[in-house]
């Protein structure tokens, strides 16, 4: 789904997405959007900030709290990096500042689509590693590692959106709950835990620090 108050962006965006054989569905503001999503179901939506009736910060934290899963790419014309961090604290997985060139957009569309994909599967695979949810099993080269649950799970979250970042807060409501009443330096410990871990025994992937955002997975090409 495609959500800007500016027909000329819309359809330049579905035609180049058209091309990759993806279909589209177009709203012109936030409120519209959420209607169509009532009757349409759609795998990413493509967002605008500056929109009437309700905007791309409204038309986030309500996808985010209607639908906890699905992709969200920002396209606003809105490049200073307090936007960006405002939008990542709002679950905005990807940003793109207009003027954008139309085939960058599209690879941005398709890895989160991939990203996604990964995500919704119980297991997460790149090189010889291995991480089955359903075993709550890491294996690193036929190695088995035992983790306790929420390192696991922590793992996991950052392994099935690779490249993704996450905020400290958004780690601590979806892994350790909303009623959680500890510190969210808890995530900081944590990522430390598995750091020294993983170091030794593997450089496939890393766990990176983004300053002023929270934490990323990057796996090596």
């Amino acid at each position: 789904m495609i959500v800007d108050d500016d027909p000329d962006i819309r359809e330049l965006i579905r035609f180049y997405l058209a091309m990759e054989g993806i279909d589209v569905l177009e709203a012109s503001n936030g409120e519209e959007a959420l209607a169509e999503l009532e009757s349409w179901q759609a795998d990413l939506v493509i967002l605008d900030i500056m929109m009437p009736l309700m905007d791309g910060w409204e038309l986030s934290r309500e996808l985010r709290r209607r639908y906890k899963d699905i992709p969200l790419l920002m396209v606003t014309a809105k490049g200073e990096s307090v936007h960006k961090v405002r939008g990542f604290h709002l679950g905005t997985d990807d940003y793109v500042v207009k003027p954008f060139d139309p085939i960058e957009l599209v690879m941005r569309v398709k890895a989160l689509l991939k990203r996604y994909r990964i995500a919704s599967s119980q297991i997460v695979k790149f090189h010889n590693i291995l991480i089955d949810q359903a075993t709550y099993e890491v294996t690193v080269q036929n190695r088995r590692i035992a983790l306790p649950p929420r390192e696991f799970e922590l793992l996991y979250k950052l392994a099935s959106h690779p490249s993704q970042i996450f905020t400290r807060a958004q780690l601590i409501e979806q892994l350790w709950g909303m009623d959680f009443e500890g510190d969210d330096r808890t995530v900081d410990v944590h990522v430390k835990r598995l750091r020294e871990r993983f170091e030794s025994i593997t450089d496939e992937f890393r766990i990176s620090t983004i300053r002023g955002l929270g934490y990323r997975l990057e796996v090596k090409p």
